[in-house]
């Protein structure tokens, strides 16, 4: 974990939680075109995963695209994914290079009935800091992180994806590196 303090994670989670909001609410109401800042885009459907399993497979299969590899040198190295107790948060470990996820529904959900973090967007966040070089020089949720992010959702999801994100994390006053 960094010592950096990390200034930029409430914000971050906050343009995290509007952009699942809009995710959720394109595929329950099956309306995929959003207006944004005077744009009209088509979001693209967001994985959601039914298990740790599929969890790792999906983790395995991004670590090894092509471009991955070519930008991030942490791409070479394999991440293991644990389930998590609790519903309250995924969070990443650098130093074994585990993603833990909570796999059980947060009652606080639609019902109950949905583990929240099983989820593309989720798992791309936990990506992203795996992907970084120097965990304990930057601060977690910092610029370099934010951008990290921002490219995975865009060449993962689609640009439409990355589009709302980046433009989301600005609204919010994250700074992107």
């Amino acid at each position: 974990m960094s010592a950096v303090r990390d200034t930029q994670r409430a914000r971050v989670y906050d343009a995290e939680q509007l952009v699942r909001v809009i995710f959720d609410r394109a595929a329950e109401f099956g309306h995929r075109t959003i207006e944004l800042h005077g744009s009209r885009l088509t979001l693209p459907d967001e994985r959601k995963f039914a298990s740790v399993e599929s969890v790792q497979r999906y983790c395995d299969r991004v670590l090894a695209l092509g471009w991955v590899a070519s930008n991030w040198a942490r791409a070479g190295v394999p991440i293991r994914v644990r389930a998590r107790a609790g519903t309250v948060a995924a969070h990443y470990e650098s130093d074994p290079a585990v993603l833990a996820v909570p796999v059980h529904a947060d009652r606080a959900s639609r019902g109950g009935r949905s583990a929240w973090a099983l989820r593309e967007l989720v798992v791309l966040h936990e990506l992203a800091h795996h992907l970084e070089p120097r965990p304990a020089a930057v601060a977690a949720h910092g610029p370099g992180f934010c951008g990290r992010y921002v490219e995975l959702v865009d060449g993962v999801i689609g640009p439409e994806a990355g589009l709302l994100l980046r433009v989301t994390l600005h609204d919010c006053g994250v700074r992107l590196g």
